[in-house]
């Protein structure tokens, strides 16, 4: 049984990566200092080992095979890895570097969040962001990031794990003019005749969390009047009038003492949820993902999250 390629010959991966990305062997070959044939005779040795041809060859052109672009994408990705890692430890830690993927709710994300991660990239200017924003549930088969931050208590997973940041305060608010036009309900019979905006995820719209007569905590599922998938867009439609929304308090609060939003029902509001910040359960964290943790960790502490 032959030994895998990487460990036998790291140099084999670097040598395929730079042939990919130049689409040429000799113009590889002059940047790495080494010939032509030696550079041809690697990436055979690592085709061979894999039993996959990675490379269309022709006298006028050179091109990635499909299952080439898939290990090329792959071997591009660890080698930034590994680029990263070596910055770091070469540093000593001492400052951050490297790209770190964060996948973050729309709303939470944008409002709170990227203030936060923008300043610590000013404090360390090597330390670079790939920030996306939704609000859908994170799937562990694909999940793409080094870090997440989502709303609710983390199902047990033995893909994912999850440090709880704080708690967040959910809780029901409207516009002034919607309340003028429509009137305040004065319970949740009366909510069920509202207009009512809910999250739309996955083909249907999110309940919401209340506490019902008796102090228990039920979902509530009024009809929804509009169904709404982005975080932002449900927050301005909030205040343009065309309903009801139940958001984390932190998020409403500057709205409110704007006087744009008014809380309703606050006598129903359920306990609160949980703000994590979630990583894959197999990614071997690098120095800048463990120090962006570190970080929130300790602002959550001094409650920068609301």
């Amino acid at each position: 049984m032959s030994s895998p390629v990487f460990s036998d010959n790291p140099r084999a991966i670097v040598y395929f990566v730079a042939v990919a990305k130049a689409g040429s062997f000799t113009a590889a070959a002059n940047e790495l200092g080494i010939s032509k044939s030696a550079l041809g005779k690697s990436v055979s040795k690592l085709e061979q080992h894999l039993a996959t041809k990675l490379l269309y060859r022709t006298t006028r052109k050179l091109s990635l095979t499909t299952e080439g672009e898939a290990y090329f994408a792959s071997c591009q990705s660890a080698l930034d890895t590994l680029h990263a890692a070596e910055t770091s430890l070469r540093s000593k830690l001492s400052e951050p570097s490297g790209t770190v993927r964060i996948d973050m709710p729309a709303a939470f994300g944008r409002s709170v969040m990227m203030p936060i991660l923008l300043g610590m990239t000013e404090r360390y200017p090597h330390l670079k962001l790939t920030l996306t924003f939704n609000d859908r549930i994170i799937d562990p088969l694909d999940a793409g990031f080094d870090l997440a931050i989502r709303y609710g208590a983390l199902k047990d997973s033995a893909d994912l794990v999850a440090k709880k940041l704080n708690d967040q305060h959910l809780v029901l608010c409207a516009s002034p003019r919607y309340l003028e036009r429509y009137g305040c309900p004065q319970n949740l019979q009366a909510l069920s005749q509202h207009r009512c905006l809910m999250a739309w995820r996955g083909g249907s719209p999110l309940s919401w969390r209340v506490k019902d007569d008796n102090g228990q905590e039920v979902r509530f599922n009024p009809p929804p009047f509009h169904q709404i998938s982005d975080g932002d867009a449900m927050m301005d439609a909030c205040m343009a009038g065309a309903g009801i929304v139940q958001f984390p308090e932190a998020l409403l609060r500057p709205f409110i003492v704007q006087g744009k939003l008014v809380t309703i029902l606050p006598e129903f509001a359920p306990s609160p949820t949980e703000l994590n910040i979630i990583w894959p359960r197999s990614y071997q964290r690098l120095p800048s993902v463990r120090f962006i943790i570190d970080e929130l960790v300790s602002l959550a502490g001094q409650n920068a999250f609301g």
